[in-house]
């Protein structure tokens, strides 16, 4: 009986060691990967920041907050501004930001990606009331830089970076959209009559070149006429018109008028 206590009382401690052990442990460890960091604190002091791999901590002392370094994704839901031409608009837009500073990411603000998310929220709606819509249709990049620059300003003291902002869709009311459709056809009617004009004036300038180097060499016309004549045959008719220069004409006139006596 004596031995069975014992072993009973041997049991029952090794028991107890394997479960404090299995409680301790996992308070005593923390495994954190490489895209990982633990800021620590030790009764509510900070510590500091710790990772990646294997961390020691005090069972029940320490507390660890574990952050991300990896580039984070937000969609900034659809916001609805008024441009500084007075064109209501929808908008929405992707945000790009990693955490650079964990300490700071836990200490200075209460949830780094729900302040992150309000704070571009607000500032797409600030950037594009103060530009028109034509900056915002064709500088797009330039709106994206601003508003990288802006909410990146707010993010820096919580350590966190924001790297891109891009706006996605931009949507108009219908009737802005026939607006711009019907200036755009407008648009396009000008140019082609401005195209067709600036045609039309070259063909005259050719043509008044051509007429001055056929009065500097006068047979050049004759070869003119020669070659419309190649021309007029080359063609599958049953009546031919033939040409007759001017000038013939005017040596006809002349001679038959020569050879007229004149009324008494």
């Amino acid at each position: 009986m004596d031995k069975l206590s014992e072993l009973l009382k041997t049991g029952f401690g090794v028991a107890v060691i394997v479960v404090i052990a299995a409680i301790l442990l996992p308070q005593a460890f923390r495994i954190l990967r490489e895209y990982q960091r633990g800021v620590v604190f030790r009764w509510g002091r900070l510590i500091g920041a710790k990772g990646p791999g294997l961390v020691p901590l005090i069972p029940f002392v320490d507390r660890l907050v574990r952050i991300d370094l990896r580039v984070v994704t937000i969609d900034v839901s659809r916001q609805e501004a008024m441009t500084k031409d007075n064109v209501p608009i929808s908008v929405d837009a992707v945000v790009y930001f990693q955490v650079v500073n964990p300490v700071d990411a836990v200490v200075k603000v209460e949830n780094y990606l729900k302040a992150t998310t309000f704070i571009a929220q607000t500032t797409l709606r600030s950037v594009l009331g103060q530009a028109e819509l034509d900056e915002i249709l064709s500088h797009r990049d330039k709106v994206n830089q601003i508003l990288q620059e802006i909410i990146d300003s707010h993010t820096e003291p919580w350590g966190v970076k924001v790297s891109a902002v891009e706006v996605r869709d931009v949507v108009l009311p219908d009737g802005m959209k026939r607006a711009m459709a019907r200036q755009a056809e407008t648009e396009r009617e000008r140019r082609a009559k401005i195209i067709n004009a600036l045609g039309e004036q070259q063909a005259a300038e050719k043509l008044v070149e051509a007429a001055a180097r056929i009065s500097e060499q006068p047979i050049a016309l004759q070869l003119r006429y020669l070659q419309t004549m190649v021309e007029i045959a080359s063609e599958h008719n049953t009546t031919t018109f033939l040409p007759i220069p001017v000038e013939l004409l005017s040596s006809l006139t002349k001679a038959l008028g020569g050879g007229v006596a004149p009324s008494k």
